[in-house]
C-alpha cells in the first residue's frame, strides 16, 4: 500500500481521494497519535471543500476523546503558532496550499508548532490501520472556537516586522487564506494597502492570481505606482514579490536580501542559510562571496525548518517563496516574509528592483511531467542512464535533479546550466524520458 502522507501532509482531489470518510480516520488516529486526552487547534483556507473536511476531521478527533479548537479560516502558518500559543498537543490545517482548486489536504503539527516528523506520521498510518476502542460519555472530545485567532495571529507576526509608514502594496491574497489576514497586517504596520483578490472564494483559490500566477500582481503594482507586490498562495505560507517595475523577485533573492541585512546586524548565526536542492547556484555563490554558507535541505519547508534546527540557523526557505524566520515562526510564513521585505526596502531606502537583483541567477528550466503515480521513477534505468548522460555533457558546467512531488503525481526536471538554450535542451530531453513512462 502505497504511503499516504506526502512532503507536506495528506493531499488529493476532495471527496475523491480526499474523502470526509479519509478525513475521519485521519482525525481519529491523529488524536491517539498526537493528542490522546489532549487538545488539537484545527484551521482551513478558502477552498469549498474546507467545510466538510472540517466536520469529518474534527469528528475524528472528537471520537479519539481529543478536545479541539476552532480557528477558522487562518493561513497556516497561525495553526502553527497558535498550537504552541495555546499549549495544545498537536495543530492540524486543511488545504492544499499551491494546489487546484478541487484539491484540498491535511497537515499536522507538534505541540512545539513544526509539522510532525515522519515517524509520527507512519505512526497515524498505523493507527487507522488499528482502530480499537473508542471513549464514550465525558471521555469524548469536545470542540470550541478560537474567537481572537486570526486577530492574535496578526499582532504577532506585525509585531515581528515593526512600522513601515510611506510605503504602498499591492498584495494579491489568491483568494485563500490570506484574503483577511495579509491586508490587515500590512495595514496596522502602516502600509498604504491596495488588496486584489482578498475574498474567500474558494471556487477560485489560487486561479490565475497569487504566487501561483504573478501577472496580475506585476501589472497592478506599476499600474498603482507601488514600491513593491506580494502574492501569497492559498494558505499563506509562502510568498512571493514583484518590485516597483514589475519585474519578479523570487524565494532565493528574498531570502538574499534578508540574510545581507541579518549579517549587517550581526543576527545571521553562524552566517550560515539553509536552502534547499532547487536553490539556483547563482544564489549559493553570490553568498559565498558574502562569506555566507548555503545548506542545502531536501525540497519542503518542513526538511528546511529540521536543517536550521540542527545547525542553529535563522533564516533558511526555497525558491518557490517558503521563508523561515527562526526567530518568530516554527514553519514558512507568506504574510511575515512580506512583511519583512518591505521593511526592508523602507529601511534601504532604495526601490526594490536595485536591492533584489544583485545577484545573477543561473539559468533554470523547470518542466513539470505528470506521471501515473508518485513512484514512476523507481525504477525507471531508462530514465536514469538519460540523466548520467546528461549530467556527464554538463560537466562541472551545470547540474540536474528529478524528484517526485510529495503532493501530486508529478516528476519534476530541473537542469541549470550556464547556458539557458543548453539547460532548456537538456530538460525537455529528460522530461521526455519521464514522459515515455506514462505511455
Amino acid at each position: 500500500m502505497p504511503r499516504l502522507f506526502g512532503t507536506d501532509g495528506v493531499r488529493g482531489v476532495a471527496n475523491e481521494d480526499l474523502t470526509p470518510d479519509l478525513a475521519l480516520a485521519l482525525g481519529r488516529a491523529a488524536g491517539r497519535v498526537l493528542a490522546p486526552g489532549g487538545e488539537v487547534v484545527v484551521g482551513r483556507d478558502t477552498r469549498l471543500s474546507g467545510p466538510m473536511l472540517e466536520g469529518a476531521l474534527v469528528a475524528g478527533l472528537c471520537s479519539a476523546g481529543t478536545d479541539v479548537r476552532l480557528a477558522g479560516i487562518v493561513p497556516t502558518p497561525a495553526i502553527a503558532w497558535l498550537t504552541l500559543e495555546e499549549k495544545a498537543a498537536g495543530g492540524a490545517m486543511i488545504s492544499a496550499s499551491h494546489n487546484p482548486v478541487p484539491d484540498n489536504g491535511i497537515k499536522f503539527f507538534s505541540p512545539e508548532g513544526f509539522k510532525i516528523a515522519t515517524v509520527t506520521e507512519d505512526q497515524i498510518e498505523t493507527q487507522m490501520e488499528e482502530p480499537g476502542e473508542l471513549p464514550t460519555g465525558t471521555d469524548v472530545g469536545a470542540s470550541a472556537p478560537i474567537d481572537d485567532a486570526l486577530e492574535r495571529y496578526v499582532d504577532h507576526v506585525v509585531a515581528a516586522a515593526g512600522r513601515l509608514n510611506g510605503l504602498r502594496v499591492v498584495l494579491d491574497c489568491a483568494f485563500g487564506a490570506a484574503w483577511e489576514a495579509g491586508p490587515e497586517a500590512f495595514r496596522r504596520a502602516g502600509v498604504n494597502v491596495v488588496a486584489i483578490n482578498a475574498e474567500p472564494d474558494g471556487a477560485r483559490i489560487n486561479v490565475a492570481c497569487g504566487s501561483t500566477d504573478m501577472t496580475q500582481l506585476a501589472e497592478r503594482v506599476v499600474a498603482e505606482g507601488a514600491d513593491l507586490g506580494i502574492g501569497f498562495d492559498g494558505d499563506a505560507d509562502r510568498a512571493l514579490a514583484v518590485d516597483e517595475r514589475g519585474g519578479h523577485v523570487d524565494g532565493d533573492r528574498i531570502i538574499a536580501l534578508c540574510a545581507l541585512r541579518l549579517q549587517e546586524q550581526g543576527r545571521l548565526h553562524g552566517n550560515i542559510v539553509v536552502g534547499t536542492v532547487m536553490s539556483n547556484l547563482g544564489f549559493t555563490r553570490a553568498l559565498a562571496e558574502r562569506d555566507i554558507h548555503v545548506v542545502a535541505a531536501p525540497v519542503g519547508d518542513r526538511f528546511v525548518v529540521e536543517e536550521m534546527t540542527t545547525r542553529g540557523a535563522v533564516l533558511g526557505g526555497e525558491q518557490s517563496g517558503h521563508v523561515i524566520f527562526a526567530e518568530h515562526s516554527t514553519t514558512g510564513d507568506g504574510i511575515l516574509t512580506g512583511l519583512m521585505l518591505a521593511e526592508l526596502v523602507a529601511a534601504a531606502g532604495d526601490p526594490l528592483s536595485r536591492l533584489a537583483h544583485w545577484y545573477e541567477p543561473w539559468p533554470q528550466v523547470l518542466i513539470n511531467v505528470r506521471v501515473r503515480s508518485r513512484d514512476a521513477l523507481e525504477g525507471a534505468e531508462a530514465v536514469w542512464d538519460e540523466v548520467r548522460e546528461v549530467e556527464s555533457s554538463l560537466g562541472e558546467g551545470g547540474r540536474v535533479l528529478l524528484r517526485p512531488s510529495g503532493t501530486e503525481p508529478v516528476v519534476r526536471v530541473m537542469v541549470e546550466a550556464a547556458e539557458a538554450a543548453t539547460a532548456q535542451a537538456a530538460a525537455e530531453r529528460l522530461a521526455a524520458a519521464v514522459e515515455a513512462l506514462a505511455t
